[in-house]
């Protein structure tokens, strides 16, 4: 009755596992909820207002498939100031959310059994899409005791002739880890000259605690191989309002814009005013945000080095922690499963972003302090209650 490729479609846990937490809280139980990869800020209320005002103006109706020209051109203007390229309008594809983005260039780019290299572990959707299509899954490792960044040595013995898509994720989900600079340069060098595709997954470009974003875009030679993927959802808050947009060479973008037109026909008109806005607007919620999740960080971490059979990298960027948890006599997904069901805590297994996840959990904290360090108390006493040594 169906078809067969709905087999390899994977899904995301974070859903799930929130679904399972809001049943536990139908049923009484206080869970506190570090799955969610979700800004617990409201959207600036400029940005609310701006959507406002363009339902007023009568911005009720379809537009073009690719996003109207005007906020393209605003989202254009910014990628060329912040990632010191040259490009226009004609170079971004605005999407309801940013996971079009990745569906669509693979969809465009990728044939039945060409190689995908994408981290692991890394954002599910990244696998789920490769299986989907039909192409071969090349996981490139990510390592704790690499700080999260990319084996560059291992990322060379991956590429082959076969390789036609390489994902790049930095700020990283669900690691934190960041790529450096010479880091991306020695990518760029690898890659330059193959006949493959780069999709650089910049959604967390603007939650950085130190240092300055890199993108592989902008170095000589790559801009013409490269898709930006970026969006307002954890920049700004605003994961409802679904808002994402890729930044891509002119030939690519007129066929995603086509899977579009066949797809979504287009990306809520509003919607896209109320994202211009967000970008042209004062930006001083948004850094009040990344302070706030900078504190959040160091609590978090503090605390899970604290509990004994735990080890925790400080991240770099996003908002997540991806602690290491190969010290206590559980596997990852049964300890997510009894934190959420006996210890009240929703985390998720660090097998949810792929087979390189075992031995971590993921921790969002998109959350406030309060509800953090209720959280780690809760972990503690779990593990003690269950005699959860470390081994």
């Amino acid at each position: 009755m169906y078809a067969k490729r709905m087999e390899r479609l994977g899904t995301e846990t974070a859903f799930e596992v929130l679904a399972r937490a809001r049943e536990l809280e139908k049923q009484g139980r206080d869970i506190v909820h570090l799955e969610i990869g979700e800004p617990d800020f409201d959207t600036p209320r400029f940005i609310g207002d701006a959507a406002v005002e363009a339902l007023r103006d009568g911005y009720t109706h379809y537009g073009p498939s690719a996003g109207l020209p005007e906020v393209r051109e605003v989202f254009a203007d910014y990628i060329a100031r912040t990632r010191g390229l040259s490009c226009g309008g004609e170079h971004v594809v605005v999407t309801p959310g940013a996971k079009p983005i990745i569906f669509f260039t693979m969809l465009a780019c990728v044939e039945e059994g060409d190689e995908v290299i994408y981290p692991d572990p890394g954002f599910p959707i990244y696998e789920s899409m490769v299986h989907f299509l039909g192409a071969r899954p090349v996981p490139l490792k990510i390592r704790e005791e690499n700080g999260f960044s990319v084996d560059l040595d291992e990322l060379r013995s991956l590429l082959t002739d076969r390789t036609r898509f390489l994902i790049l994720n930095s700020p990283a989900n669900p690691t934190g880890g960041v790529l450096e600079r010479d880091a991306v340069e020695a990518i760029a060098e690898m890659v330059r000259d193959r006949n493959l595709w780069v999709l650089s997954d910049e959604i967390y470009s603007r939650i950085l605690y130190e240092g300055t974003h890199q993108s592989i875009a902008s170095l000589p030679g790559m801009q013409e191989k490269t898709i930006i993927l970026d969006g307002h959802s954890k920049t700004y808050a605003m994961t409802g309002w679904r808002l994402g947009y890729g930044v891509m060479p002119t030939g690519l973008a007129a066929h995603v814009t086509r899977l579009m037109t066949n797809s979504n026909s287009c990306t809520n008109v509003f919607v896209q005013r109320a994202g211009m806005k967000a970008i042209q607007g004062p930006q001083g919620e948004v850094d009040t945000m990344v302070a706030e999740f900078r504190r959040r960080r160091d609590v978090i971490v503090d605390g899970l080095n604290a509990i004994p059979g735990m080890r925790c990298l400080s991240p770099k960027g996003a908002f997540y922690a991806f602690p290491s948890v190969k010290d206590l006599p559980l596997d990852s997904k049964t300890l997510a499963r009894d934190l959420l069901d006996q210890g009240g805590v929703a985390v998720l297994s660090g097998t949810a972003f792929g087979a390189g996840g075992e031995g971590f959990l993921r921790f969002s904290y998109a959350n406030s302090v309060d509800n953090i360090q209720k959280a780690l108390g809760r972990i503690s006493e779990f593990l003690q209650s269950r005699k959860l040594a470390p081994r």
